[in-house]
């Protein structure tokens, strides 16, 4: 059975990750003004036809997937922040052009910008955010990223839909949004760059206390250990790896000054091969495909469709959700921090399990049932579905960035970001059709079901990883 962790002291997340995270609602926002809208407003209000529409997203995740393959090396060889940086120029140029656009060409064009922005940045963002916080913050910074990002795009809906309501021509305010949506995206590009670490600090020196409390990048203390990999299955060593070579890592003494990234550390393939590592990546794109996408595309056809609840209960449960993310990160923080990562990782699938089979209640009871009982099941699905998310995120990229060592981090999240696209374009498309071949409980119970599967693949990493 394995440990629970000594609770470690609150930790200080500071200045640059709160100016970070500040870019990133403003970033998020901006997407949630459009992203609801871009099919109906390519199709149809510029009057392009499905066909351009389709174009846009073939030509964004055909740009996603390239962008991402390179962005990682490029991320390793050198700062992530600026090919953060340029990821964020792409997306601001390519919101734009949505702007003006009144042709095929141009839509096209803005959807290779957006998606070069996408693969670019989110092949850099661990490796920015993990240089802003301290090693003992990682759990606590990658949700809070998590949780930034849903409020931004639940608030940029919100904006939208009051812009939108009642407007004479709703084209001329959505071609707004767009502009604003890409002006969203420079503050980003400016901070991101601002966040860098000012210099590394000569040898047998330690760094500002206000930039690194706890320690250096390659020598920082950590609080609350992990067991480590099996020694056959752990991922390749490599000279900057952190808390792989001699002497650098996690509890250890030697040179506090980590080397510089060289790029020629481990490739794709090479990072594939360690079990541990392509457990991860495939337990990435589960969760998108039975967890994410389902609450996001699935769920709310399910209610409507299937269960008739009308679309103010929809809006309800969905907006449940993303307030019970905000209120539940700091009740959880703690209990989280005590939890190994692969502990908290495989217990998101199984809070998912028992959200959908609170949704599965609900299917059962029926329209005859107690207001009460029914929506109150509803929403009890859409907070315990929360619980996970919560789990998923504080576990999912501190795993990431101990596996891949600081000389691949941004190989290892390139491929996240590839097995995350792969579940958001497969996800959507199961889910609709579980729904449309499937009755209320059916779905429920398919939905449960594939939950159920995550669970085993992030049990085979716990048991992988800790020899259990």
């Amino acid at each position: 059975m394995t440990a629970i962790r000594a609770t470690a002291p609150r930790t200080p997340l500071g200045r640059r990750f709160g100016l970070l995270m500040g870019a990133l609602l403003l970033s998020s926002l901006g997407n949630g003004l459009c992203f609801p809208f871009t099919s109906i407003y390519i199709s149809q209000l510029l009057g392009l036809g499905g066909r351009a529409a389709g174009g846009y997203f073939i030509a964004m995740a055909a740009a996603s997937f390239a962008a991402a393959l390179a962005g990682g090396p490029l991320a390793d060889r050198g700062s992530p922040h600026r090919v953060g940086a340029l990821g964020g120029a792409a997306l601001a140029v390519g919101y734009a052009l949505l702007a003006p656009a009144g042709s095929v060409a141009l839509v096209l064009a803005s959807g290779v910008c957006v998606g070069a922005g996408f693969g670019l940045f989110y092949a850099s963002i661990v490796g920015i955010v993990d240089t802003a916080v301290p090693e003992s913050g990682r759990r606590s910074a990658f949700a809070i990223r998590h949780i930034v990002n849903n409020a931004g795009i639940g608030l940029g809906s919100v904006a939208a839909g009051l812009a939108l309501h009642g407007a004479a021509t709703p084209v001329g305010a959505l071609r707004w949004l767009y502009l604003a949506n890409g002006l969203a995206a420079l503050p980003l590009i400016a901070v991101t760059l601002g966040v860098r670490p000012r210099a590394r600090p000569e040898p047998g020196t330690r760094p500002e206390p206000e930039e690194r409390p706890e320690a250096t990048m390659g020598g920082r203390t950590d609080l609350s250990p992990s067991p480590p990999l099996p020694e056959t299955e752990a991922p390749p060593q490599t000279p900057g790896s952190r808390g792989e070579a001699p002497g650098i890592g996690k509890g250890r003494g030697g040179d506090l000054t980590p080397p510089e990234p060289s790029g020629d550390g481990p490739t794709y393939r090479t990072l594939l091969r360690a079990r541990p590592m392509a457990l991860l990546i495939l337990a990435q794109a589960l969760f998108a495909i039975v967890g994410f996408t389902q609450i996001e595309a699935t769920v709310p056809l399910l209610m409507h469709d299937r269960m008739a609840v009308t679309l103010g209960w929809v809006s309800a449960v969905v907006a449940a959700n993303s307030f019970a993310l905000i209120a539940l990160q700091p009740l959880l923080r703690r209990r989280l921090e005590r939890l190994p990562e692969t502990v908290s990782l495989a217990a998101g699938p199984v809070l998912w399990t028992g959200a959908f089979g609170c949704g599965l209640g609900a299917a059962l009871a029926g329209e005859a049932a107690p207001a009460a009982v029914r929506y109150g099941l509803l929403l009890a699905f859409a907070v315990i579905f929360a619980a996970g998310e919560l789990m998923y995120s504080s576990a999912f990229y501190p795993l990431l960035l101990r596996w891949s060592g600081e000389a691949a981090v941004g190989r290892a999240s390139a491929l996240a970001s590839l097995a995350w696209n792969l579940g958001t374009a497969s996800g959507p498309p199961i889910g609709l059709f579980v729904v449309a071949n499937a009755s209320a409980t059916g779905s429920w119970l398919a939905l449960a079901l594939g939950a159920a599967a995550a669970f085993t693949v992030a049990a085979a990493l716990h048991s992988r990883t800790t020899g259990s």
